[in-house]
């Protein structure tokens, strides 16, 4: 193992050990303890139908109904988010169904997406048009969903739930103040394989468990799987997050997309 490899595990906060039961009950604790000292009165989780989301949302619910037991206010909002109508639908009904959110919202950002790549085409169309108008417009998909979300947590005293975690976080993919923002990262310095464990110790279904991930943000491309977009596996991903030896090539396509989005994991550069 690199060195290289060895202060990006450590900067992600990857374990050597893990035990999905053990992870579980941390980080419940953690939004719980945290919702405590902040005063919070509802957490806020945007539930697409993945495993992440998914993951998250059975934690959010387990920590508000263990504060309502000791006596705190407390609730869990899941929001859905589609841009008009979702091809994976039935996944997030049944993250739903499997979650048992205390509450339920469902917001439409087609029409505010829209509106906003209209908006910026008026004087703009040439940098947004053309063979990465897709991209863009994903781009403003996943900070639509994030401004809902706050609308609701500012609302409900509360606070927004992000899903990232180290592989994600590895390769940088989110969007910046996108999916990327939020106020609570309970996934942190897990990898994809320790997430799917996490939510198949919680009770998840096996079907969404090993769903194949997407972001789902380019209308193009529809369901495009993270794993074409990254050019490696997530199992090289997590065998790297892990300290395992993998090929060279992908592991140099790995530290690639690490330096390159390293302004994603930083706060504003100022002087």
């Amino acid at each position: 193992m690199t060195a290289e490899q060895t202060s990006i595990i450590a900067t992600l906060g990857v374990r050597q050990e893990f035990d999905a039961a053990v992870e579980a009950d941390a980080r419940t604790a953690f939004l719980v303890n945290y919702m405590l000292r902040s005063g919070a009165r509802a957490l806020v989780l945007g539930i697409s139908g993945g495993v992440d989301s998914l993951t998250a949302g059975l934690l959010a619910q387990r920590a508000v109904e263990h504060l309502r037991r000791e006596g705190h206010p407390a609730e869990f909002i899941a929001v859905r988010l589609p841009y008009g109508e979702q091809a994976d639908e039935h996944d997030a009904q049944l993250s739903l169904e499997t979650i048992k959110p205390d509450r339920i919202v469902t917001i439409d950002i087609k029409p505010a997406a829209d509106a906003m790549m209209s908006a910026v085409q008026v004087e703009a169309a040439d940098l947004v048009n053309g063979p990465r108008h897709h991209f863009h417009l994903g781009n403003i998909k996943a900070r639509q969903r994030m401004i809902a979300q706050y609308a609701l947590a500012g609302a409900a005293g509360g606070l927004v739930i992000g899903t990232d975690h180290a592989a994600e976080a590895l390769m940088g993919f989110y969007t910046k103040f996108g999916d990327g923002a939020a106020d609570i990262l309970p996934l942190s310095g897990l990898n994809k394989r320790r997430v799917r464990a996490v939510a198949k110790h919680l009770g998840a279904p096996e079907s969404l468990v090993f769903k194949v991930p997407t972001a789902d943000l380019e209308s193009d491309v529809p369901q495009k799987p993270d794993e074409d977009a990254y050019g490696v596996t997530y199992n090289e991903i997590d065998d790297f997050l892990e300290g395992k030896e993998i090929s060279a090539a992908s592991a140099e396509r790995i530290l690639a997309a690490y330096r390159a989005t390293g302004h994603k994991r930083e706060l504003p550069i100022a002087p």
